[in-house]
């Protein structure tokens, strides 16, 4: 079996070592051909381990099922494995590299036996972009190939961008037997290695998604003074035809793909207002030459999650999957050969299979057990291709990237945080970061539910310490000479009911113009002892179904709840340890003063 597949000796060498440990029959390198691709398609539906669609209806698409013991990223089961324990932090799993090693050899050992080990050169950002960093995922399943064909950039000139050099990220990936207790996640910062064994879903097994784009590229972003986040980029153009972009950080569930394709109101788009999409999950930041900072998405496609998709909440996103898409764990019509989830419309299908592939009767559906009863899995998926997006902004493929005007940080409370608020200085904004939160159950009747702190929206994705992670944020705030200024949003402020009082969705644009205005100093604010918060009449409420004294409600600081929420950051200050830069508790410290007045 030949397993020099390139001209690199050291992808090659790498390659060899991996093939002895996994034992394939064959190894295919995967040059990113449509032909190659195709050829592979036909085989997986052969094999069923894909369904072709109703190609009329659906052209390019493909339906996929994983495992029913295999559908979300398992964070329990995700490790960063650094030499020193404390270099990983107190919020991360940490494993010891040689005891990691060592354990998933014996999983990984002749886990290939009889199977074809594809080699699937990718590369994050535009190659040979000054952004792009480039990697090798070794996998035993097509899924996988076809899932990174759609997400990363693949094909030989990856490989010719790497030319001599070992500088790439290693990935290992076997399905092995798929058994949840030998399941592992593991990084190696250190060596620029990902290895995950027993998985076929794919947030635990695209290497190059949160495992790359995020846990690696933070520490690699760390080490050569660069940032890699959790965060959407969008770009506002004015009637005009000037664009400002935006990026924004969002804990899940809250709106986060929704913004990113977000679709103005009517009153802005007949003004000829557009927005457009840079990227709806990951954004790596540099400092450019004009002291600006500068963002890309590093992926080519969208992960998102189907259920709630719809033609209301996100048409972009909808008519995005609906050509050259792999859907996972959604339900399939067997009536037309097409594919359906919850929220997707009012007209479930009579004759179906569920995401588990058995026979579905949509009558029997319980919220209260949406696993088993639904049609999709509550976390089912669509990878689809950036390029089909209707909103996708020309600057995408641009190796330069995208000026950033302002960075958003938002989260879903109830009474807490106002609509929005502008930080005071960046040393301020990063730690408005750091107490990012979400409340995980709906507030009712006044009632706070569980607050879960998800700082810059990164908790499950820093690839090392968090305090270290947020020193780094401070560090890059001294060489960006023209920072972009930092808000926080919060579109989930309820009434005495629970019920939500802003609109959402499109009308989300209303605060971005007020951000935007923010930041080229055509509006005033009110300092209050959290930051600057809009005069009520600065936000655009024309067209909507509430008034101003409703707005300033939705604008308003309760210093009793804020006080309570001072000794909650205390507490996960502590949670995250000794690294915790002593700037943030200076921020906090002068927080509760202000508050205390």
């Amino acid at each position: 079996m030949n397993t020099c597949v390139t001209n690199n000796k050291f992808v090659n060498e790498w390659i060899a070592e991996m093939a002895e440990l996994v034992n394939p029959e064959s190894i295919v390198l995967i040059d990113g051909s449509n032909e190659q691709a195709e050829a592979l398609r036909a085989e997986a539906c052969k094999t069923g381990e894909m369904i072709k669609l109703n190609q009329d209806k659906l052209p390019g698409c493909y339906l996929h099922r994983t495992a029913i013991n295999d559908v979300a990223r398992v964070e329990n089961r995700t490790f960063i494995c650094t030499s020193k324990k404390e270099d990983a932090g107190n919020i991360n799993n940490w494993m010891d590299p040689k005891e990691c090693y060592e354990k998933l050899s014996k999983l990984y050992k002749g886990s290939y036996s009889g199977k074809t080990m594809y080699v699937i050169p990718y590369s994050m950002s535009v190659v040979g972009s000054d952004f792009a960093k480039y990697g090798i995922e070794l996998t035993d399943s097509i899924y996988v190939v076809l899932n990174m064909l759609i997400m990363t950039r693949v094909g030989l000139n990856v490989l010719d961008a790497l030319g001599d050099s070992g500088d790439f990220i290693k990935g290992l990936h076997a399905r092995a037997e798929l058994d949840e207790e030998k399941r592992y996640i593991c990084h190696f910062p250190e060596d620029n290695t990902i290895w995950s064994v027993n998985s076929g879903y794919g947030g635990n097994v695209l290497l190059g998604k949160k495992c790359f784009a995020l846990r690696i590229a933070s520490y690699l972003g760390r080490k050569e003074g660069w940032m890699a986040e959790h965060m959407l980029i969008l770009g506002i153009e004015t009637p005009e035809g000037e664009v400002k972009y935006v990026t924004a950080a969002f804990p899940s569930a809250c709106g986060k793909t929704n913004l990113a394709m977000l679709i103005p109101p009517e009153a802005y788009r007949n003004k000829g207002y557009k927005v457009w999409c840079v990227g709806d999950d990951i954004a790596w930041l540099r400092v450019g030459s004009d002291g600006r900072l500068w963002a890309v998405n590093p992926e080519n496609g969208f992960f998102g999650v189907a259920p709630g998709t719809n033609e209301h909440s996100n048409p972009n996103a909808l008519h995005t999957s609906m050509r050259d898409c792999i859907f996972t764990n959604v339900c399939h019509n067997l009536d037309d050969n097409t594919v359906w989830w919850e929220g997707l419309d009012e007209n479930p299908p009579v004759n179906a299979l569920n995401w588990k592939g058995e026979v579905w009767d949509y009558k029997k559906y319980d919220k209260k057990d949406k696993v088993n009863t639904s049609g999709a899995h509550p976390n089912s998926r669509f990878t689809a291709m950036a390029a089909n997006c209707p909103c996708i902004s020309d600057k995408f493929n641009d190796p330069a990237g995208v000026p950033v005007t302002a960075i958003v940080f938002g989260g879903r409370r109830a009474k807490t945080a106002p609509l929005v608020y502008q930080s005071t200085s960046w040393q301020n904004g990063t730690f408005v970061g750091s107490i990012m939160a979400s409340e995980t159950t709906a507030a009712a009747a006044g009632a706070v539910g569980v607050v879960r702190r998800d700082p810059m929206a990164m908790r499950p994705f820093v690839g090392y310490d968090m305090g270290d992670y947020w020193a780094h944020w401070l560090n890059m705030g001294k060489v960006i000479k023209n920072p972009p200024k930092i808000f926080h949003v919060n579109w989930f402020r309820t009434d005495d009911e629970g019920h939500f009082i802003w609109p959402g969705f499109g009308d989300n644009m209303r605060v971005l113009m007020w951000i935007l205005a923010r930041c080229e100093g055509k509006v005033d604010a009110v300092e209050t002892p959290i930051g600057y918060v809009p005069n009520a009449e600065d936000i655009d409420i024309a067209g909507l179904d509430i008034d101003i004294e409703t707005v300033r409600g939705l604008l308003s600081v309760d210093k009793e709840l804020w006080l309570e929420d001072c000794k909650a950051i205390r507490e996960f200050y502590a949670q995250v340890g000794e690294r915790v830069p002593a700037e943030l508790y200076t921020e906090l410290e002068a927080l509760e003063a202000r508050l205390a007045k």
